[in-house]
């Protein structure tokens, strides 16, 4: 049996005032998608559930000044329908529409996601690609601003401290011209965790590619940028010749391992294959959108 008391904040303040020297048994929950499987398979230490579902603050998705803003509530679901992340970051809509079911997508939220820090976490690669921040609050009220970059350190790990609450994420608006391509790749149609998910931001001039963004996820202990094949690609047009010399480079820069749905041979060579289907569709979409065709 789970032993815990449960609070129900309606807003930050009364978050914080409950949380107030007990931060070290927090437990944040909002979907539960991840945190009851994994309280079901432990045996945790008594704790204090927080239910943040009633924050509404915490669920708007906003354009102000160039800058996306993304509540930690939002759901999968409203992530892929906002007309907003369609339109200046449609491959975090992608991911989103590509998690789990339709009855998970409608309570795992995008704060969740990214705080139990899977390798395998669908929204990451966007968000990495897209170059977000994590904005959160701590138990003292101290906020940080932390470039997701920086956010995971391990499987299952980030830097967030004990009571320390992912608040939004943020993201620019991609420079214009722009394209982007998010591809995941599962062992099933639907409901599958990723072998490979894989997503692309490029700078385009014409048929040059002037700044490319590439994040790739299941294929080393956390979700990771691949800048080596990024300057492998920037400055060059996008030619079969140097797709191909990108799929070389990005072996260099994954850590794959073997497991249940993949052997770590496997996911290397998806991994290149993935990465020049994705870069030929953006590289695709961006000479449209210079060409006046979309």
């Amino acid at each position: 049996m789970i032993e815990a008391e449960y609070v129900a904040p309606s807003n930050l303040g009364e978050l914080f005032k409950s949380i107030e020297g007990r931060a070290e048994r927090v437990k944040f929950v909002a979907g539960c998608t991840n945190v009851l499987p994994d309280l079901r398979a432990q045996n945790p230490a008594p704790m204090l559930l927080v239910d943040l579902t009633g924050i509404e603050e915490l669920r708007r998705i906003e354009e102000n000044n160039g800058v996306i803003s993304i509540g930690s509530l939002a759901t999968m679901t409203e992530l892929a329908a906002s007309e907003i992340i369609r339109t200046h970051g449609p491959i975090l809509a992608s991911a989103a529409r590509a998690l789990g079911n339709p009855l998970t997508r409608n309570r795992a939220t995008i704060g969740g996601n990214i705080a139990d820090a899977s390798p395998a976490a669908d929204t990451a690669p966007p968000l990495l690609a897209l170059e977000a921040t994590i904005h959160t609050e701590g138990a003292s009220h101290a906020k940080r601003e932390i470039p997701v970059e920086e956010f995971f350190i391990g499987p299952n790990q980030t830097v967030l401290n004990q009571g320390e609450l992912i608040t939004r994420i943020t993201f620019p608006i991609p420079k214009d011209p722009s394209a982007s391509s998010h591809i995941k790749f599962g062992l099933r149609n639907a409901m599958a965790i990723s072998v490979v998910s894989v997503a692309v931001v490029l700078e385009m001039q014409g048929n040059l590619c002037h700044r490319a963004r590439i994040a790739l996820g299941s294929v080393a202990p956390k979700p990771i940028r691949a800048y080596l094949t990024e300057k492998e690609l920037e400055g060059r047009k996008i030619t079969e010749e140097v797709l191909e010399s990108c799929a070389e480079v990005v072996k260099k820069e994954i850590s794959p391992i073997t497991d249940i749905r993949a052997s770590a041979q496997y996911r290397e060579h998806v991994t290149g294959v993935l990465l020049k289907r994705a870069l030929w569709q953006a590289a695709r979409e961006g000479e449209n959108s210079t060409n006046g065709n979309i």
